[in-house]
Parts: structure tokens; sequence; C-alpha cells
């Protein structure tokens, strides 16, 4: 059993309240639930039991947040679980809407993978995309096929020098900068010097 030590309306939505356990953030809920279930601080509660009352009450609601949250680009199912979980919602009810967001092919992590590498990989390297997939949620065995699968690498590598380049003097140190640029976009070593090749010259160590 856990003290609710605080029980405050939420500043941007007053049908909302903000639940404290223990002097600490818990949750969000409803002012409904809360009245009707007479929460206030000072009573023990178990976390099962405040789940179960969140999830009953404030699933679609959560559900209805996640769609509209997903409506302008697509999400992985981590960010939608970080998103919910910021709006103070706990993990049965992340469950919830994940399931029923898979289900009606709202969540597809695999397809978001290539599409964001697809359309990264005009500016970027394999490397820097692997490593913002895996900060997405990504699982390694899905980054690792929709790496494995991008072209065009080399060509993308001459572009973004190319554009780094353009108005510089073309000498020593700059070279050496934009070999530190294209390594620092996540093209591999190879690939930095090929584009560096491309226009007759290559980075020395």
């Amino acid at each position: 059993m856990a003290e609710i030590t605080a029980i405050t309306p939420q500043k941007k939505d007053k049908t909302r309240c903000n639940i404290e356990i223990d002097g600490r953030f818990y949750c969000g809920m409803k002012l409904e639930t809360v009245m009707k279930n007479r929460l206030k601080a000072g009573i023990c509660i178990s976390p099962d039991e405040l789940s179960r009352l969140q999830l009953e009450s404030e699933k679609q609601t959560a559900l209805d947040k996640a769609l509209t949250h997903i409506s302008a680009s697509m999400k992985t199912e981590k960010e939608i679980r970080d998103y919910l979980k910021k709006k103070g919602y706990l993990q049965d009810v992340c469950d919830y809407v994940v399931e029923k967001m898979s289900g009606y092919g709202f969540l597809d992590d695999a397809l978001y993978a290539k599409q964001y590498a697809e359309s990264a990989g005009k500016k970027k390297g394999a490397r820097l995309i692997a490593l913002e997939l895996k900060r997405k949620g990504i699982d390694d065995g899905t980054i690792g096929e929709t790496v494995s699968s991008l072209q065009g690498g080399e060509e993308s590598a001459k572009r973004a020098l190319e554009k780094y380049l353009r108005g510089k003097e073309i000498n020593r140190d700059t070279l050496r900068k934009a070999y530190a640029h294209l390594i620092a976009r996540g093209y591999d070593y190879d690939t930095a010097r090929s584009a560096l090749g491309s226009l007759g010259e290559e980075d020395e160590d």
C-alpha cells in the first residue's frame, strides 16, 4: 500500500488531477474518477488499484490523445509510451493504447525505421541513423536490417561534402575539417575518404 500525499488540479487540463504518492508525482487521473472513488490526501491505496481506476476511466481518452499525437507524423512504440507517461498515464494504460494502435496498423516500428532511414539517408550516414533509431526505441535486429539495406551512402556523402565545402577555400585544413564533418554526420571512414577522393583529394592521417 502507498499513501496519497497530494491531489492537485493539472494546470493545462482542469478536468484532471495530479496524484502524488509519498511526496512524488505518480500519475494523472480524471477529477471525476478521483471524486467518485473518494480519493484524497492521507489515504492508503495500492498502485495496482490506482492503475485499475485509471485504465477503467481513461483508456479511451489516452487512445484519442495518442492518435492525435501521431496525426502529423509516424511515431515509434517508445515515443508513444514516452508521450503517454509524460501525460501521467500508468503502464496498463500505455499497454492498452499500444496494443490498440498496433492492431489498427498505426504503430509499426519496422516500417517507421525503413521510412526514417530512407529520408535521413539523404543527408546522414548509416552510423548516425542507427544511433537515432536506437534512441527512438527500435530494436537492434530491425536497426541492423534497416541500415544494411540503405543504398546511396557514397552519393549522400558526396552531397554532404559539397554542401560543407561550398564557399570555402580548399586546402589541407579545410579538407581535414570536412572529413571530420562527414564522420560526425554518421558516415563510416571508408565512405568519408571515398567522398574526399571523388574531389581528387583524400584526408591524410
